[in-house]
């Protein structure tokens, strides 16, 4: 597939085009294509946290997460004791998730359109906060009911070393820096490939500050 125009910029006057790296048969890095959209992102993430705070969630095997995690859309993301799964309601409060913001919605479509899949409408955004030393260890994304939608997964504040890998957890991975604004997108054959990131290094953003903020959108139902 061979990138054409960006969705985001069809109102903007003519510029240059973010750049798409192929990482994969059916997976892209989109160099800055939430840019010119992140003065609507911001404002929106902050009302989302403020119905649903950050928190660190805890692994079926009892450990911490060491990042901050929240959800909106129909289905949150969620892991205890009982397992990884997706539930309705934010466990914290009862309440449910808050409402995708219509500037989510709208971004991953578009970057997800533009990596091949047109048909892509999330249900769910899960929201994770990196600050310095924070990581993800290898994992795949298989708690969703199907497999046929893509990932898509923005990158925001502190810049991020993204593993890429195989079909198992021993395989080798790709080191693939992510900064502000930066998407990728994964589906298809490579659905179900391993991926983490490495330690978030020491920084500071000048949006915002000493930490990275990751948004990833899944088709969850």
């Amino acid at each position: 597939m061979q990138p054409s125009n960006f969705d985001l910029f069809a109102d903007n006057e003519p510029q240059q085009q973010p750049r798409a790296d192929q990482i994969g048969e059916q997976s892209w890095v989109l160099r800055g294509f939430a840019l010119p959209v992140v003065d609507q992102l911001l404002p929106a993430l902050e009302n989302v946290l403020e119905a649903a705070p950050l928190r660190s969630m805890m692994t079926p095997g009892g450990f911490s997460m060491s990042v901050g995690t929240s959800s909106c859309g129909a289905l949150g993301w969620i892991t205890d004791r009982s397992g990884y799964r997706y539930s309705s309601v934010d466990p914290l409060s009862g309440a449910p998730w808050p409402a995708m913001p219509e500037a989510f919605a709208e971004l991953a479509h578009s970057a997800a359109t533009q990596a091949g899949f047109p048909d892509f409408v999330a249900d769910s955004c899960l929201i994770n906060r990196y600050i310095p030393g924070a990581k993800m260890s290898l994992h795949q994304d298989k708690d969703e009911n199907a497999y046929a939608a893509p990932i898509v997964s923005l990158s925001l504040g502190l810049p991020a070393m993204f593993l890429f890998g195989g079909f198992a957890r021993s395989d080798k991975t790709q080191r693939v820096p992510l900064l502000h604004g930066d998407m990728v997108i994964w589906g298809g054959v490579d659905r179900l490939r391993f991926h983490g990131v490495l330690p978030i290094k020491q920084g500071r953003h000048p949006q915002l500050g000493e930490q990275r903020i990751n948004l990833t959108f899944r088709v969850a139902g």
